[in-house]
Formats: C-alpha cells, sequence, structure tokens
C-alpha cells in the first residue's frame, strides 16, 4: 500500500475506485467497505484509493465550539499499519483544516475528488455528508456523474448502520472496561503504544515491578480504570520516532490503570508488570494489547493486603489463554 500525504502532488489513478471516510479502529464493519472497494477496482483493473484525513475532522470542528476533544480508537501511524494488512493499493492522508471544510460542495467534488483523484468509481453511503454546512451528499454526487465521467456508488444502509453503531460500541465498551465487547467488534486486540517512563518503584518493593507507561497520543483512548490482562510487544531499540511499530519481544502481563487509591495519590497511571521479564527498558516504546478485564481497581486496607491481591492477579493472568485474535 502507498501512502500519499502531499494531495498537491499525487500519482495517476488509474481506473481509480474511491471512498472517503475517517476509518478510525479499521474494525470489522469498516471491512465490509474495504471489500467492496477491492472488488470495485479489480472489476475495473483498476486502483483501489481509500481517502482519510488528519486530524479527525471532528477535532478540527470541535475545536472552535469548546466541546471536548474526540478519543481516537487508532492513531494515524496505528490506522496506517491495519489499513495495510488489507492490501490496499493506496491511502491517501488528506489534512485537514477549517480552510478544506469551508469548501462548498461543489468545489469539493470539481476541485478534489475529480481533480485530485479522477476517479471512476466513487463509493459512498446516503448518509455521506460533505463541503461547506454539510450540504454534499449522495445525490449532489449523483449530479455530477455525467460531467466529471465518474459512476457514484451507495454502500448499503444496514453495512453504514454496522460501521455507527461498531464504533460507537467499541468506545463506550472500552470506556466500560468491556474488553471482549471492543475486541469482537474490532475483530483484534485492542492495543495502544506509550513510552516506558520513571516511577516511584512501589511495584518493585512489592514484588512486582512494572512499567509506567505515558501514552504516546493524548488522543488516543485509554480504557477503563480497572486490573487487565495484557500481551505486550517491545518495540525493537533506536527505532526513528513516526516510523512502523517493530516489536523485538512479546510477552504475557498484567495491566493496571486507575489512581492507586490504597496509595492514595490521585493520580492516574498506566502500570505494566511484564511476566518473566527483568530488563531495562526505560524509555523504550511497549504496545499494550489488551486481552481481558479481571477486575475493577480497589482500595485495600494496607500494602500487604494489595500484595496478596496482586498474586491472585497475576495467576488469573497467566491462567487466561493468549487470545486468538489476528495481532495487526
Amino acid at each position: 500500500m502507498q501512502v500519499h500525504r502531499d494531495i498537491s502532488n499525487l500519482p495517476f489513478f488509474k481506473n481509480a475506485a474511491i471512498t472517503i471516510g475517517t476509518f478510525d479502529g479499521v474494525h470489522s464493519g469498516h471491512l465490509q467497505i474495504i471489500h467492496q472497494l477491492k472488488k470495485e477496482a479489480q472489476q475495473n483493473n483498476g486502483h483501489s484509493v481509500i481517502i482519510t484525513f488528519h486530524p479527525h475532522p471532528r477535532m478540527v470542528i470541535n475545536s472552535q465550539k469548546n466541546t471536548p476533544p474526540i478519543k481516537l480508537l487508532n492513531t494515524l501511524s496505528e490506522k496506517i499499519e491495519l489499513l495495510a494488512k488489507q492490501k490496499i493499493d493506496h491511502l491517501v492522508v488528506v489534512p485537514f483544516t477549517l480552510e478544506f471544510s469551508h469548501q462548498s460542495a461543489e468545489e469539493y467534488i470539481a476541485d478534489f475528488l475529480v481533480a485530485k483523484f479522477h476517479p471512476k468509481t466513487i463509493i459512498t453511503g446516503y448518509d455521506h455528508r460533505f463541503g461547506k454546512d454539510r450540504t454534499g451528499d449522495y445525490k449532489l454526487l449523483e449530479k455530477y456523474q455525467e460531467e466529471y465521467n465518474y459512476e457514484v456508488k451507495e454502500i448499503p444502509e444496514h453495512v453504514l448502520d454496522h460501521v455507527t453503531i461498531s464504533s460507537t460500541k467499541i468506545r463506550q465498551a472500552l470506556n466500560d472496561g468491556d474488553i471482549d465487547t471492543a475486541n469482537e467488534c474490532l475483530g483484534y486486540d485492542y492495543f495502544f503504544e506509550g513510552k516506558v517512563i520513571d516511577g516511584n518503584k512501589l511495584g518493585r518493593t512489592l514484588g512486582y515491578p512494572t512499567a509506567n507507561l505515558e501514552i504516546n497520543d493524548p488522543n488516543k483512548l485509554v480504557p477503563a480504570d480497572g486490573i487487565y490482562a495484557v500481551n505486550v510487544s517491545i518495540e525493537k531499540e533506536n527505532q526513528n520516532p513516526g516510523s512502523a511499530f517493530i516489536a523485538e519481544s512479546d510477552h504475557k502481563g498484567m495491566m493496571s490503570i486507575g489512581i492507586r487509591p490504597t496509595i492514595g495519590d490521585n493520580k492516574r497511571m498506566i502500570e505494566v508488570n511484564i511476566f518473566d521479564f527483568d530488563k531495562n527498558i526505560y524509555g523504550r516504546n511497549l504496545r499494550i494489547y489488551v486481552t481481558h478485564f479481571m477486575r475493577k481497581e480497589e482500595k485495600f486496607n494496607d500494602l500487604e493486603e494489595l500484595k496478596k491481591q496482586i498474586a491472585i492477579d497475576e495467576i488469573n493472568a497467566r491462567n487466561i489463554s493468549t487470545s486468538s485474535k489476528e495481532k495487526f
């Protein structure tokens, strides 16, 4: 898959079948759209092209309304990685700005879709809106079919509904700690990345050293507070910032997300205990695959009681079989 970030310097797309969307999560609902896109491109001996936006349009628009930013299922690099697995020919990442959002719907079609992509087929949904004040829709795309020599095809309503339901359901499930539902909708284990930072070494004192994580992207959705079974990938050393994640080694472990009420510091932290591992990984990036929610965060009477519960958590986490979900 070729990734393009400069829309002023795009290649020629042969008989392009294009679709436009945020594709946040690249979940099972999205895969139905991607399958349709690839099928259309193949029938026309052409290129499959996905057009997405960065930053997420809602983040740009919401910033003008003092609305809290949306939390994302994928960072841009994760989205690229997941879409590459689907064997798309081209992914175009369009910088989304207020200026871009102020194009009229007609300008969007003529100056953006047609001038940049020369599509043979545009695959879109009945509820797709574009252009200033979201005045453009499927009917407007249909209106210009003959003039611009493309064919617009509608994504079935039940597929779009599935995409919408899945995205909402995944976010809600993660916010509720319902990892089983989130992973089922995604089709893979939810994951996030973070850098190992210095902590107060309490875990080591208790006999369970932890890697304290600082999330790489503050817009990434972190699951609800609680104790989880996880799979941990340690990134290969000396990776260039922004490059694709390459794992050096993989491990099982358990993770705590929360404010550590027994300690009473009230600072939300992400701590990961990696089983059978004792190397120094400060400053390294970890990718955490969240496989199972084990329990809610609790306040214990003292550290000894906490230590006993952690021992139980370790047994439970070790007994949970490695997830059968595909690791992207």
